[in-house]
């Protein structure tokens, strides 16, 4: 069947997905009403609409389409076939946004809402399940997105509002974000447990200056700052193996293919010996970012005061 074509002022074939959805978007929900009812004067009551109103925003709605909707047949209306193929898309546009706003209020309820929580992998066995489990003493249904990463990509994942709040090392200096420091870790030079330093408890890090270097990858913030305390201890540090997994690189020391700067193990390592490094001073600033401006819901705002809470004692002893 041909649809028939209106005369009137329509949006013309060229009109960009933007311009369509803006001029049709706020009509949709009346459409769907009138369709269901087949009744002018009944759908305008149960929308709490002006008949008049409704009426004239169908009439638009066709004009805008430039395809008869409805047959007219005083207040009673039918759909057309076209206005059945119509109403098929827009029932299910209608349900995808009502899904949606639904999903978004209830990752805002104070009581079962959900954060998006990013962290760095070394965090992620022992101290992040820790901090967890003591903030859902207080709020138990409260719901976790985790994200394990390094730091320059959770940042981006900040910014792109993939991610409520994180824990990253460095701690970064943006303008566009808040950080908070929280707590230090300090790291120790990783060496094989038949090492030359092995037997030893502290070194200074310039008795590694000839050992061949595991490292993360660029990127990483641990990477950075292995390559400043190389450089303050006098060093370049010969890189032989780069990763994305301290625990990797902890199997790499332990098979003899270098030495590492890692923060310590949630689990000793049999292989490898781990010495504090008494100069320069190696530890790294953990801290929680968010994004500046950035609205809390409810269960992000609660995390977060919980977070700063631990000021101090964030990581596990």
């Amino acid at each position: 069947m041909v649809h028939q074509q209106r005369s009137e002022a329509h949006l013309s074939p060229s009109s960009d997905t933007e311009d369509i959805v803006s001029v049709l978007a706020p009509r949709l929900a009346h459409f769907a009403g009138v369709a269901r009812t087949e009744h002018v004067t009944r759908a305008a009551q149960e929308m709490q609409v002006p008949q008049s109103t409704l009426s004239r925003a169908m009439v638009r709605l066709e004009q805008d389409l430039g395809v008869d909707l409805f047959a007219r047949r005083g207040r009673t209306v039918s759909l057309t076939p076209a206005g059945r193929t119509f109403l098929g898309s827009v029932e299910r546009a209608l349900a995808e946004i009502a899904r949606a706003a639904e999903e978004v209020r209830a990752d805002a309820d104070p009581a079962t809402g959900k954060v998006a929580f990013g962290f760095l992998h070394t965090m992620g066995s022992e101290t992040v399940p820790g901090l967890i489990r003591a903030f859902r003493v207080d709020h138990p249904r409260v719901r976790f997105s985790l994200v394990q990463n390094y730091g320059e990509a959770m940042i981006e994942r900040l910014r792109a509002g993939e991610l409520d709040l994180c824990l990253t090392s460095p701690v970064p200096d943006a303008p566009d974000l808040v950080a908070r420091r929280l707590d230090e870790q300090k790291l120790r030079l990783v060496v094989p447990a038949e090492h030359r330093l092995a037997s030893r408890k502290r070194v200074r890090l310039a008795e590694a200056a000839d050992e061949t270097f595991v490292t993360l990858e660029p990127g990483y913030g641990l990477r950075r700052i292995t390559d400043d305390l190389c450089r303050q201890a006098g060093f370049k540090p010969r890189i032989a193996f780069e990763g994305e997994e301290a625990e990797t690189l902890r199997g790499l020391v332990a098979a003899g293919l270098g030495v590492a700067l890692l923060p310590p193990p949630a689990v000793p390592r049999p292989g490898v010996a781990e010495l504090t490094v008494t100069a320069p001073r190696a530890a790294r600033e953990i801290g929680v970012a968010w994004l500046s401006g950035h609205p809390d819901t409810p269960p992000v705002a609660a995390f977060k005061r919980f977070l700063l809470s631990r000021r101090g004692r964030l990581l596990p002893d």
